[in-house]
C-alpha cells in the first residue's frame, strides 16, 4: 500500500501516485512487458505440402507504475494491466527509473507517528532511518530498567513482567539445550559406529596381510599413519597436563622443564630406546611414580627416585604419556585403545603394572612394573 497523499507537504505530480490504491507510490516497481507469441499456419492450398511459419509478435512496453504490493495483489487476482488491459505477469514487473526514484525521494512527508505526538516532517528516503529512532515510536525497542535487561517494544512496557518473561527465555533455552543434546547423542552414536566398523577393518586388513603382500603394504602403511596421528596429538596432550600441574601449584620452573622431559628424546641414557629400556625392564619395578590427575600420564620425580640409577633418571623427572583418547575405565584398570597395540594400566595395591596387548586377547608382555607413591 501506498503513503497517504495527506501526509505530504504541498501537492504530489499524479505520476507518483499509485493507480491501484491512489497512494504515492511505496516500493515502486512498473510493467515492462515483452513477450513473443508463435503462430503455426498450415496447408492452406493443395498443391503444397504441410509447412509451418512461426510469426513474433512484440507486444507495446506500457511502463506503468505502481506500488510493489499493490500490483503483486492485483496479478493474483487478474492478470492484466489495471490501466491498459495489457495480459502482464509478475515476472515483468521491473524497478522503476532512477529519476522516478530521485522525484520520490526529495518528497517531504510526515512522521508515522503523528498520531503519538512526533512533529517531525522528514524526506521519505529517510522516512526508515527516522522511524528506528523516533522517540514516538510505540513499537520502538527499549531496555527494561527493572532488572531483567531485556529488550522490548515500548508499547507493552506497561504489561512486561520480568520473572514471566525470563521464565519464557529459560523454558526456550532449555528447549533449544535438549534438542542440541539430543542431536549430540546421535552424533555420538554414530561416531561411536564408525569407530567400530574402522576396527573391525583394520582387524581384517591385519588379518588379510599374511597372505596378500598388497593388503600388507596397506595395513602397514595405516599403522604408520596412526603413529602420526597419534603423535600430532602429543603436544596438545603436554598442554593439558601442564595446565593440571600448574593448578595443583608445581613450581612453573619445573612444569618447563618437565614437559620437556616428556619426549623420549630428552629421557636419561637408560630409557631413550627401546633396545635399552628392554635391557632395564628388571629395574621398572623400583621406580617411584605418580598419576597425573585426570591425564593419561604417569610423573616420574628425580626427588622422589634417588636410589634409581644416573642413567634411568633425569633431573627434575621424567612425565610418560601414554594417550588422551579412547580412554574406558573398568575397575581398577585403564585400558587405552591406540590401533596399534593396546596398552593396560593395572593399579594393584601400590604398583602400577603396564601391560601391552597387539590385540585386546593377544597378550605379548608386560612393559613396566612401577611403585607407587602413597
Amino acid at each position: 500500500m501506498g503513503f497517504d497523499v495527506s501526509r505530504f507537504n504541498g501537492d504530489v505530480d499524479e505520476e507518483l501516485v499509485c493507480p491501484i490504491c491512489s497512494g504515492v507510490l511505496e516500493d515502486p516497481v512498473q510493467v515492462a512487458c515483452t513477450y513473443t507469441k508463435t503462430l503455426s499456419l498450415y496447408k492452406v492450398v493443395a498443391a503444397y505440402e504441410d509447412w509451418q511459419v512461426s510469426n513474433v509478435l512484440q507486444a507495446p512496453v506500457c511502463e506503468h507504475a505502481f506500488c510493489r504490493t499493490c500490483i503483486n495483489e492485483w496479478i493474483n487476482r487478474q492478470p492484466t494491466c489495471p490501466l491498459d488491459r495489457t495480459a502482464i505477469t509478475s515476472t515483468q514487473l521491473r524497478a522503476v527509473p532512477r529519476i522516478l526514484r530521485n522525484l520520490l525521494a526529495r518528497l517531504s512527508i510526515k512522521c508515522d507517528n503523528i498520531i503519538y505526538g512526533c512533529n517531525h516532517i522528514v524526506k521519505l528516503d529517510g522516512l526508515a532511518a527516522h522511524l528506528e529512532q523516533c522517540e514516538y515510536n510505540p513499537k520502538r525497542p527499549m531496555l527494561c530498567e527493572q532488572g531483567c535487561s531485556l529488550i522490548i517494544p515500548k508499547n507493552e512496557l506497561k504489561d512486561h513482567n520480568c520473572v514471566r518473561e525470563l521464565r519464557n527465555l529459560i523454558q526456550s533455552q532449555q528447549q533449544k539445550l535438549t534438542d542440541m543434546k539430543r542431536e549430540l547423542g546421535e552424533q555420538q552414536l554414530q561416531i561411536n559406529e564408525h569407530k567400530r566398523e574402522i576396527h573391525l577393518l583394520k582387524d581384517f586388513m591385519r588379518a588379510l596381510r599374511v597372505s596378500n603382500p598388497a593388503m600388507r603394504a596397506i595395513a602397514d602403511q595405516m599403522e604408520r599413519d596412526d603413529v602420526v596421528r597419534w603423535s600430532a596429538s602429543l603436544p596438545r596432550a603436554r598442554t593439558m597436563i601442564k595446565r593440571t600441574l600448574s593448578e595443583y601449584n608445581c613450581p612453573p620452573h619445573v612444569i618447563d622443564e618437565l614437559m620437556e622431559n616428556c619426549h623420549e628424546r630428552k629421557w636419561p641414557p637408560g630409557l631413550n630406546s627401546l633396545e635399552t629400556r628392554q635391557n632395564s625392564r628388571r629395574q621398572y619395578d623400583n621406580y617411584v611414580c605418580k598419576r597425573v590427575p585426570g591425564k593419561q600420564a604417569v610423573l616420574v620425580l628425580h626427588c622422589d627416585n634417588m636410589h634409581m640409577p644416573e642413567d634411568m633418571m633425569v633431573e627434575p623427572g621424567l612425565v610418560m604419556i601414554f594417550a588422551h583418547v579412547g580412554v574406558n575405565v573398568l575397575g581398577h584398570s585403564l585400558r587405552i585403545d591406540m590401533s596399534l597395540f593396546w596398552i593396560r594400566l593395572i593399579r594393584e595395591n601400590n604398583r602400577l603394572i603396564i601391560v601391552k596387548f597387539y590385540s585386546e586377547n593377544s597378550f605379548t608382555g608386560i612393559l613396566a612394573c612401577l611403585r607407587l607413591k602413597p
